[in-house]
């Protein structure tokens, strides 16, 4: 079944693209609040605190939607599993967050694309040829050049950035695996619970384990936690309305405005700027997505 074509009216495509370029610059201040949030809270309470926010203001969908019956969706523990995978992306992100640049940090999470390649290929039976192959390598030799620094300053915790992509990665794998199974409120909310019970679950043991001290948080950090919440539902709402106006594959290389967002936030409240070597690793790691979206559309 050939898929309709969107329409190709100049103004609604022109919105579509405006609205997920400023989404894309304006997501990364989730980044910035985590990153200023970690001295006095442990990125998995940060994490986990999102996940319930979010999971609140779903709440009066859910109650619309029939209750918590509608929430008995095909493929129930797949749904788990990729609420699992956007957990773990969080945490990873907001960990790493902790002792890195924020620009760093980004730029090496940005391998998401190249790893998804890999994933649709190995989970999805989609083809990839040599060019994209050699693509992804190119990019991850990207990732290396701006972890090589990072990791004599933190350790392992450079390597943070590359677990939230694989986890990322497979939340998208199973989102286009279920998208034509279940409606989007019910991926969102089985996601949320997930979520909310992985990290409240880990966030537990840690703390009763002296891994991680849990706060109970003050006005000012659950105002915090609330503004990472609306921004991030703002900001996935805003991709929803352009996704709805523009191919996929031409709004895709707008992602990469995020790298952008988190210079200007990370130089702006942290006063860090990435150096040759980090600015290269980005060159890499952007210029190999860019080619992936190239072939992805003269290939369909």
């Amino acid at each position: 079944m050939t898929a309709t074509p969107l329409p190709a009216d100049p103004a609604r495509v022109a919105s579509g693209l405006a609205v997920m370029a400023v989404a894309m610059l304006v997501v990364p201040i989730i980044d910035a609040i985590a990153k200023i949030m970690s001295s006095d809270m442990s990125p998995i309470q940060i994490s986990w605190s999102r996940f319930v926010i979010t999971l609140a203001v779903l709440a009066p969908f859910i109650i619309i939607r029939g209750g918590w019956g509608a929430l008995r969706p095909p493929h129930f523990w797949l749904h788990m599993l990729r609420g699992a995978g956007i957990a773990g992306a969080t945490a990873f992100f907001f960990g790493a967050l902790a002792s890195m640049p924020m620009a760093d940090v980004a730029a090496i999470f940005f391998v998401e694309p190249l790893i998804l390649t890999l994933f649709g290929a190995f989970f999805l039976g989609e083809r990839i040829g040599w060019r994209r192959i050699l693509a992804v390598a190119i990019g991850f030799i990207g990732a290396m050049v701006i972890i090589r620094p990072s990791f004599a300053d933190v350790g392992l915790t450079a390597l943070l950035p590359i677990c939230a992509a694989l986890c990322f990665a497979g939340y998208m794998t199973l989102t286009k695996k279920l998208a034509g199974t279940t409606d989007p409120w019910t991926m969102q909310t089985m996601a949320g619970i997930s979520g909310t019970v992985l990290l409240g679950t880990i966030l537990f043991i840690a703390d009763a384990g002296g891994a991680v001290e849990a706060v109970i948080p003050d006005m000012t950090q659950i105002g915090l936690l609330l503004l990472i919440a609306t921004v991030a539902i703002a900001c996935h709402t805003a991709i929803i309305f352009a996704l709805q106006r523009v191919d996929a594959g031409l709004i895709a290389p707008l992602q990469y405005l995020e790298i952008i967002g988190a210079v200007g936030y990370g130089f702006l409240f942290f006063n860090d700027f990435p150096d040759a070597i980090t600015w290269l690793g980005i060159a890499i790691i952007v210029g190999s997505g860019m080619f992936v979206f190239y072939r992805e559309k003269v290939t369909t």
